[in-house]
């Protein structure tokens, strides 16, 4: 009831929510990123790599096959011909990289987000959720670009199996070899991780706002699709250039990350940076649809769990 006597409508009540920065609806409904009291650091840091292990296992081998079609449009020069077999050629390998990345990308992610959204005003959410998405892909991609350049090695054909590719590579390259692209890698990943991972966190934001309640799987799931879509379409010319740089091996087509852009515009006009935008876009936007709705109810359910350890814990004390 207001002040005099009349009953506030929905609207109303929702407009005061999103203008009061002190209405505590409003504020839990940011994801739950302003709390009042610390938040336990290892808690936090833990779920979130187990979440993240969960959420990158899955995507990973569900969409391997629609990677490697796009590694291969994408690594091909001109008009070469696209083989279609073996699409789920180094998954193995992959999932033993790909498992300990997306858990400390996460597991660097949730605790940094928490942190900086209780720096930063709510009107400024997108900005801890941009460097949060940003540092999470930096600490992440120290096993994430080896585990890339296996990969894709292996996807066009180069290598058999993942010790093969490693071995390989070191003795041909040297360890530098493993981090090839490295710098493209970055160029386009940083970016990627900031963008996709703010778009999702502020349309979990926006339609919390709207719905006035908590999201369910599904909703999750398709918010992440969104994101993942919209950032994978808009970094396509940077994985052109990083899956360039990453597969030429020791014939060294390209030094670096300019003279491969001018290489590929030379010889092959601009259209070439959008070479496999299409299985980029439905792989990437599937994978979000699959990485948040795991990774939300991984977390949920490890949320829930807390509580019972506690009690347990508590039991063996007493």
């Amino acid at each position: 009831m207001s002040k005099n006597g009349k009953t506030e409508s929905p609207e109303s009540s929702l407009q005061f929510a999103i203008s009061s920065s002190g209405n505590k609806e409003y504020m839990s409904l940011l994801a739950g990123s302003k709390q009042q009291k610390s938040f336990d650091f290892l808690h936090v840091l833990y779920e979130g790599a187990v979440a993240g292990a969960a959420a990158g296992a899955v995507v990973e081998t569900v969409l391997y096959p629609i990677d490697t079609i796009k590694t291969r449009l994408q690594a091909v020069r001109g008009g070469g011909e696209i083989i279609l077999k073996g699409l789920y050629s180094g998954l193995a390998g992959n999932l033993v990289g790909v498992i300990p990345a997306s858990a400390l990308f996460i597991g660097v992610y949730e605790p940094t987000k928490q942190k900086l959204l209780k720096i930063f005003p709510e009107n400024l959410s997108a900005i801890a959720h941009l460097a949060a998405g940003a540092l999470g892909g930096a600490a992440s991609s120290i096993v994430r670009v080896p585990t890339e350049v296996i990969k894709q090695r292996i996807q066009i054909g180069q290598f058999v199996s993942a010790p093969e590719a490693v071995r390989l590579i070191v003795a041909n390259e040297g360890l530098r070899g493993l981090y090839a692209g490295y710098g493209s890698f970055l160029l386009r990943d940083l970016p990627f991780d900031a963008i996709q991972f703010c778009i999702y966190e502020q349309l979990r934001i926006g339609y919390k706002l709207a719905a006035r309640r908590d999201l369910n799987d599904p909703e999750n799931a398709i918010i992440g699709a969104v994101a993942g879509a919209i950032t994978g379409a808009v970094t396509t010319p940077l994985d052109v250039i990083k899956t360039r740089l990453m597969v030429q091996g020791s014939a060294k087509q390209y030094n670096g990350i300019f003279h491969c852009v001018n290489t590929i515009l030379r010889e092959e006009g601009s259209s070439a940076f959008l070479r496999g935008m299409g299985p980029r876009v439905l792989w990437i936007g599937i994978g979000g649809s699959i990485f948040f709705g795991v990774l939300e109810k991984t977390k949920q359910l490890l949320a829930h769990e807390r509580p019972r350890k506690k009690n347990r814990n508590t039991l063996k004390l007493v």
